[in-house]
C-alpha cells in the first residue's frame, strides 16, 4: 500500500490564516473586558413598529451571558485558524467573527435602552444604494478591464445634475438628466483609456477632480444666488403590496423608493447580462484575454465602450440618490467617498454584482450603525462613530476577510495587430 500524502498548505496561507486567528483572539478578549463589566442587565431589540400589520414581539437578549457566549466563540474561532492554519474557513472564520464581535457590541450599546432593529435595517438598505451602484458600475467596467477609479466622480456628477435639473423639470427629469450624465462621463473615461490609452488610474482621477471643482464652483457661486435651482423634489417610498407587510424584511425592501427598487432590479439584470447572455460572456471574455476574444472576431474596443458607458449610467443614477432620493438639495462633496467605498464593495464581493451589494449592505450597515448609536448616546465619540463605513473599507480592502482575483486584463490597456 502506498501511503497517500498530507496536502501541502502554502506559506501564505498558514500566515494568513494565523493573523486572522490573532484577531479573532484580540476580538474575544476585548469583548470579554470591556464590553461584559458594563453590560448588567437586557438589551432589548424592537423587530416591529406600531404601523406595521403583523407585530412581532420585542426581542429580549440578557446582556452579560450573551456577551460572554459570544467571546467564547470568537475564542474558539481564532484558536481553531491559529493552530490549524491555511485552511479553507479562514475567510468564513473571519465572517462569522465580525458579525458575532458587532452582535455582541450591540447588545452593549442597547443595554438598559429599546433599539429598533427593523428601523436599522431599512436604513442599512437605504445607505447601501449609492455603493452598491457604485459597486456595479465598477464591476461593468473591470469585467471588460477598465479600472474606474472615476466612479466617485460620476456619483458626484448624477447628484448635482439630478438637483439641478429635478429643480426645473421635476424628480424624473433630474432622474433622466442625471443617467445621461454618468452616461457621458463613462463614454469620456472609456474614449481615454480605449482609444487614446490614457493611463486608466489617472484618467479616473482626472474626471473626479474635473467633477469636483465643477460643482463646487457652480454650488458656491450660483446655488447660493438662484436658490431655486437647488431645490429639487425627493422620491417618496412606496410600499409594495404584501411584500411590504412581511415581518423585518418587508420595511427593508419593499417599504423603499425607486432607488432602492431600482438598484435590486440592475444587480439582476447585470447578473443575468454578465453571466446568462451571448454578450455578456464576450465581455467576460474581453476583461480576461482580449487578444483570443479579438481572434474569435470580438470587438474588443466597442465591447469596452459600452460596458464602462452602460457603468456610467449606473453610477449617474446612484449619484442622483444623493439629492432626489435623500435631501433634495446639492451640498459640495456630498457623496462623501461612496464611490471608492464602491469599489471596496466590488472587491469584497469578487467582481460579483451580487457580491457587490452583499458587500453594500456590510458597508450600509456600518453608515447606519454610527446614526443609531449616536441615538443610543454610547460613551464612544462621535468623531470615532463616523468613522465606522471607513474602517470597514480598510478592513475589506486589507483582505482580512479574503482574497479576490480580478479579471486577467484587469487595467491592461489593449492595442490591436
Amino acid at each position: 500500500m502506498t501511503a497517500v500524502p498530507a496536502p501541502r498548505i502554502e506559506p501564505g496561507k498558514t500566515r494568513h490564516a494565523r493573523i486572522t486567528g490573532g484577531i479573532l483572539i484580540g476580538l474575544a478578549i476585548l469583548t470579554a473586558v470591556v464590553f461584559a463589566p458594563d453590560g448588567t442587565g437586557i438589551a432589548t431589540f424592537r423587530l416591529s413598529r406600531p404601523t406595521d400589520a403583523l407585530v412581532l414581539p420585542n426581542l429580549v437578549v440578557p446582556a452579560v451571558p450573551f456577551i460572554y457566549a459570544a467571546a467564547a466563540v470568537l475564542a474558539f474561532l481564532g484558536a481553531r485558524q491559529f493552530l490549524r492554519g491555511g485552511t479553507r474557513w479562514t475567510s468564513l472564520s473571519m465572517g462569522i467573527g465580525l458579525a458575532v464581535a458587532v452582535a455582541a457590541f450591540l447588545v452593549w450599546a442597547t443595554t438598559g435602552k429599546a433599539f429598533s432593529l427593523t428601523g436599522m435595517l431599512q436604513a442599512t438598505m437605504v445607505r447601501a444604494v449609492p455603493i452598491a451602484l457604485g459597486g456595479l458600475a465598477g464591476v461593468l467596467s473591470e469585467r471588460v478591464a477598465v479600472v474606474n477609479i472615476a466612479i466617485e466622480g460620476m456619483l458626484l456628477a448624477g447628484a448635482f445634475t439630478g438637483a439641478l435639473v429635478g429643480s426645473l423639470l421635476g424628480g424624473m427629469g433630474g432622474l433622466a438628466a442625471a443617467v445621461a450624465i454618468g452616461g457621458l462621463f463613462g463614454f469620456i473615461l472609456a474614449a481615454l483609456v480605449v482609444t487614446y490609452r490614457m493611463d486608466q488610474i489617472i484618467a479616473g482621477v482626472v474626471i473626479n477632480l474635473l467633477v469636483l471643482g465643477l460643482t463646487s464652483y457652480v454650488s458656491s457661486q450660483v446655488f447660493q444666488e438662484y436658490r431655486y435651482l437647488n431645490n429639487a423634489p425627493v422620491f417618496r417610498a412606496v410600499k409594495v403590496p404584501l411584500l411590504g407587510d412581511i415581518p423585518i424584511l418587508g420595511p427593508m425592501f419593499f417599504q423603499q423608493n425607486i432607488f432602492v427598487y431600482g438598484a435590486l432590479i440592475m444587480v439582476g439584470v447585470a447578473t443575468y447580462y454578465l453571466f446568462h447572455t451571448r454578450m455578456g460572456l464576450r465581455a467576460r471574455a474581453v476583461g480576461e484575454h482580449p487578444r483570443a476574444a479579438d481572434t474569435l472576431g470580438i470587438n474588443v474596443y466597442r465591447t469596452r465602450y459600452i460596458n464602462v458607458t452602460l457603468a456610467g449610467m449606473v453610477a449617474g443614477f446612484g449619484g442622483a440618490w444623493f439629492t432626489l432620493g435623500s435631501v433634495g438639495r446639492f451640498d459640495e462633496g456630498m457623496t462623501g467617498g461612496r464611490g471608492y467605498i464602491g469599489l471596496a464593495a466590488m472587491i469584497f464581493g469578487r467582481w460579483h454584482p451580487v457580491g457587490a451589494l452583499a458587500a453594500a449592505l456590510v458597508f450600509g450597515f456600518a453608515d447606519s450603525l454610527q446614526q443609531k448609536l449616536a441615538l443610543l448616546q454610547t460613551p464612544i465619540p462621535s468623531e470615532f462613530l463616523a468613522m465606522a463605513p471607513y474602517v470597514a473599507t480598510i478592513i475589506v480592502v486589507a483582505g482580512l476577510v479574503g482574497r479576490a482575483r480580478p479579471p486577467a486584463a484587469d487595467g491592461k490597456p489593449y492595442v490591436k495587430e
